[in-house]
């Protein structure tokens, strides 16, 4: 598909149950609100990892908004989604800094270039896919386990929310999340689809007035976290920045131990896009099973392409897929639109300054969200293929490795390298589910009587 997109409808209102499907539009000063809506909702995390990894957040914005555009480009539009810095490839990248020297433009390089030979065996993962066909998929990942995927993509997310936004300001957190409630629901056509959006707005307005108001939100010390007294809103950082300027780009350095290191992350990455495109495919209802070896490889290669100048790995991302799943609105058009903003931040300091002054309660209260809705796009997928979790073969290792990523637990691999939460939970979840099967046989049909009420067995 190339930039035709055909519009829906008068291109104002939607229907009840109607959706905007990927080769649709709506009005185009309508599309650019989807647009800003996505990379709202892509924005803290593309800029958060980044800095946890050590890596310039500014060029992990830009890349992303490149990424995205490669991305949609590789998969014919057919399947719209986001691509944001990967989270997978954080215990990797901190293992990389522990043994190579920490936070030093010499090991920036060995981290990305071995963020881009992962890519490259990402792209040949997805290839492989493509040639040997959906199959393979199937076959690796049944219904019962893609559900599970995307379940602990978005439950696994919460400690996110637990432990780095909510603390930060718990009245904001609640009262942005109460307000982006009532503008989802009780706003009817565009306002009510981009609710998110305005939701994070008008937190962000009360933060302001609420530092004016009631001064420094109070120290949050519960015995594990100790929040010192802060402000909501700090302009400091937006202030200094320039209004156009470069990010600072940095090609990579290769070393095998380093690759090594971050490899495994590949396992959770492909089992991610699997999810996303499954999850993107159960709400438009249409089958891109076609197109998940092209999302493979789209990742892989633009991964290759972000790291290649200094930018953080990209996943399919989670938050693009609950923004769709809100609005009910799966254009391509409005991804474009996201890319081509993410870019215009990267050139704009200034800018990306702004947006990454968004109070850490506001983002606790819009996350919440997000998050929720896609673990809740997990149990989708299972009721609508009738998973049959009487069967400890579905319900033990799925069971487990959702509590896995939810913990998040973190599991000590040697001295140097992790895995946790998510990573952990998908690889417990998919060999645990073939480990059993190969063990417990064939699922076995159910009686008639069971399958007349519709609980015959999936995966």
């Amino acid at each position: 598909m190339g930039f035709g997109w055909t519009r829906h409808g008068d291109g104002k209102h939607l229907a009840p149950g109607e959706v905007v499907r990927p080769d649709e539009r709506l009005t185009w000063p309508r599309m650019v609100g989807f647009g800003a809506q996505h990379v709202v909702a892509m924005f803290g995390a593309t800029f958060v990892f980044p800095l946890v990894m050590g890596l310039d957040p500014n060029v992990a914005i830009m890349m992303s908004g490149v990424a995205t555009i490669l991305f949609l480009l590789m998969v014919k539009g057919r399947v719209p989604s986001y691509l944001g810095t990967s989270a997978s490839f954080v215990g990797g990248v901190l293992a990389i800094r522990a043994i190579f020297g920490g936070d030093t433009a010499g090991v920036d390089a060995i981290v990305t270039g071995a963020i881009l030979v992962a890519g490259l065996v990402l792209a040949l993962a997805g290839l492989a896919v493509h040639l040997l066909g959906v199959q393979i998929i199937h076959r690796i990942f049944p219904p019962v386990v893609t559900g599970a995927v995307v379940m602990l993509i978005g439950f696994g997310l919460a400690y996110v929310v637990a432990d780095v936004y909510w603390p930060q300001d718990q009245w904001m957190a609640l009262v942005t999340m109460l307000i982006t409630f009532v503008v989802v629901v009780a706003f009817k056509g565009f306002v009510g689809r981009v609710g998110i959006l305005i939701g994070l707005v008008v937190g962000y307005a009360l933060s302001w007035g609420a530092d004016r108001v009631f001064g420094q939100v109070p120290a949050y010390d519960d015995g594990t976290l100790n929040i010192p007294a802060h402000f909501r809103v700090d302009f400091a950082k937006v202030g200094d920045a320039p209004w156009v300027g470069l990010p600072d780009f940095h090609l990579p350095d290769f070393r095998a131990s380093a690759v090594l290191l971050v490899l495994p992350a590949l396992i959770a990455l492909i089992a991610e896009n699997i999810g996303h495109v499954k999850a993107v495919g159960e709400m438009t209802g249409t089958d891109v099973d076609p197109y998940v070896g092209r999302a493979i490889a789209a990742d892989g290669v633009a991964t290759v392409v972000t790291s290649a100048v200094g930018g953080s790995p990209t996943t399919t991302y989670a938050e693009n897929i609950g923004v769709m799943a809100a609005t009910k609105v799966y254009s391509t058009a409005a991804y474009y639109i996201a890319g081509v903003i993410a870019i215009l931040f990267g050139l704009s300091p200034k800018f990306g300054a702004l947006v990454s002054a968004t109070p850490s309660g506001v983002l606790g209260g819009v996350t919440v969200i997000l998050y929720g809705m896609i673990g809740l796009l997990g149990a989708k997928i299972w009721i609508e293929n009738r998973v049959d979790f009487a069967d400890p073969v579905n319900m033990v290792p799925i069971g487990a490795g959702v509590i896995l990523a939810i913990g998040p637990v973190k599991h000590l691999i040697s001295g140097d390298f992790r895995l946790e939460g998510i990573a952990l939970g998908t690889i417990v979840v998919v060999g645990g589910y073939h480990l059993l099967r190969a063990i417990a046989g064939p699922p076995r049909p159910l009686p008639a009587a069971r399958e007349a009420t519709g609980e015959e067995a999936a995966g």
